[in-house]
């Protein structure tokens, strides 16, 4: 009698790759990827490169200005092609010596890469003005240098990182771009070392437990995502598993698991997402083990972080944020200051630390409750923090509190609503700080302040985001007939 011999599932994996396939059905023809060699023309607002073949426009990631090079046709759309950048023929001046991302290729998630230092802040400063000059009232404005950052890789403090499965094995990593195929990164060059040692870890405790990791497609298992918050100053992390349903059982086991190989663990959590929608967070968050937040080191402030708070990437570029912020304000005792969209306080802090009585606004309620217990850890009597629409609370305030206070406004990437806009202008501020990650919405509603009665003086870029197109800006804005 013959015997039988169990077969693995990697196994089983290669046998189903050797068996013959299905004849494709008759119908059109699959056609070769084309190649072609090109010049770039210019770099686009996400940073990738941009060429022109067949009167459409070729997008190349990976490729800079001026280089002539060898692409593989991906995409054809009716009006865009996608390329993908094989061979760089003539090479930019700007182009780094060192590969420095194993990844790049496939993660596409730091588009200037590619690029040395001093050459991305000249990129990042013109688009800032590129945004400018698309208002008549914002041209001339003074506009700084960029501060480069001191450690343009390892900078990340936090992570989102989306979990998949591939023939038997976990990946974690972000999405290829344009699709849901996860690309597996290890060694992330711009994530603090922390985030890369607890993800390698994750990984390997969920192949070695066997948690079923989500399925997009059939809606089915487990594990979404994986958030990671890492506070340089103390060398201590807080991580998050984002999953579709309930579960306590498995994380628990997974959670002493990844606490007993990185002791520098001091917070689990559960965030429970249902949706089928590419939201990462759910409403609501459970303590696996450890503290409830995340204690962190900004400049002169400690900060309470939850699981679901917003905080900067990059602490050392924040802390210079809040110093230019707290030195433009220039604030006395006695003196009122406003600061909007104020998260979990840490501007509002350093300005009250000048004795003036500062009020902050943030619509995330867990937000204001960081902010009020930051600013009790840090013996900060003189900070209000109040939960609500933003519009609505500032014009309140424009009742209660005196002109010729300051106001600092720090947005989402979308910017603020008008009626935002003339709330704050009706504060009658003497200095108004305008705290933006999107040059594009900070031009617009520059723009619209300038129509309300306040004059652009001077705009200070900080990189917040080596190697990736974004960048942070700081505008002092005062009354125009001042």
């Amino acid at each position: 009698m013959p015997e039988f011999k169990r077969t693995s599932k990697d196994e089983a994996f290669k046998i189903m790759a050797k068996e013959p396939q299905a004849p494709r059905k008759p119908g059109k023809k699959r056609t070769a990827p084309r190649s072609l060699d090109i010049v770039i023309e210019r770099l686009n607002d996400e940073g990738i490169g941009v060429a022109r073949h067949e009167g459409k426009e070729l997008l190349v990631p990976g490729a800079l200005k001026g280089e002539a090079v060898s692409v593989v046709i991906e995409h054809q759309g009716q009006y865009q092609l996608i390329g993908r950048l094989g061979k760089v023929l003539r090479k930019s001046p700007s182009r780094t010596i060192v590969n420095t991302c194993k990844h790049a290729g496939a993660c596409q998630g730091c588009s200037l890469i590619a690029m040395n230092y001093q050459s991305q802040l000249y990129f990042k400063q013109d688009k800032i003005r590129y945004a400018l000059d698309a208002y008549d009232p914002l041209k001339g404005i003074r506009l700084h240098p960029v501060w480069g950052a001191a450690h343009p890789f390892g900078y990340r403090t936090n992570a989102k990182l989306v979990m998949g499965k591939e023939r038997g094995k976990v990946k974690i990593g972000l999405y290829r771009r344009g699709s849901h195929d996860v690309v597996d990164i290890e060694d992330c060059p711009l994530h603090h070392p922390l985030i890369n040692r607890i993800a390698k870890v994750v990984k390997e405790e969920v192949e070695r437990q066997e948690i079923y990791i989500y399925n997009s497609v059939s809606r089915r298992g487990l594990l979404r995502y994986l958030a990671i918050k890492v506070s340089p100053g103390h060398g201590k992390a807080m991580v998050t598993f984002v999953t579709a349903e309930r579960n306590f059982r498995e994380l628990t086991h997974m959670a002493k698991g990844l606490k007993a190989k990185v002791p520098e663990v001091v917070s689990v959590q559960q965030n429970i997402n249902p949706s089928s929608g590419n939201v990462i967070l759910g409403k609501e968050t459970v303590r696996i083990l450890g503290t409830p937040d995340l204690i962190d080191q900004v400049g002169d402030i400690q900060l309470r972080i939850a699981p679901s708070s917003f905080f900067q990437v990059n602490n050392e570029q924040a802390a210079r944020i809040y110093q230019l912020v707290r030195q433009w304000a220039a604030l006395s005792p006695g003196d009122c200051a406003v600061d909007l969209y104020c998260g979990i306080g840490g501007i509002a802090m350093n300005l009250a630390r000048d004795g003036a009585s500062v009020i902050g606004i943030e619509v995330v309620e867990e937000a204001v409750r960081n902010a009020r217990e930051n600013a009790r850890m840090n013996n900060i009597r003189a900070c209000t923090f109040l939960a609500g629409d933003a519009a609505e609370l500032v014009h309140d305030l424009a009742l209660e509190i005196p002109p010729g206070g300051v106001a600092v406004v720090n947005p989402p990437r979308s910017g603020c609503d008008r009626e935002v806009l003339e709330a704050l202008a009706g504060l009658a501020p003497r200095t108004l700080i305008y705290v933006s990650c999107n040059p594009l919405t900070l031009a617009r509603d520059l723009d619209i302040l300038s129509s309300l009665g306040y004059r652009t003086e001077e705009i200070q870029p900080v990189d917040m985001f080596p190697q990736t197109p974004h960048i942070e800006a700081v505008a002092r804005l005062v009354p125009a007939q001042g």
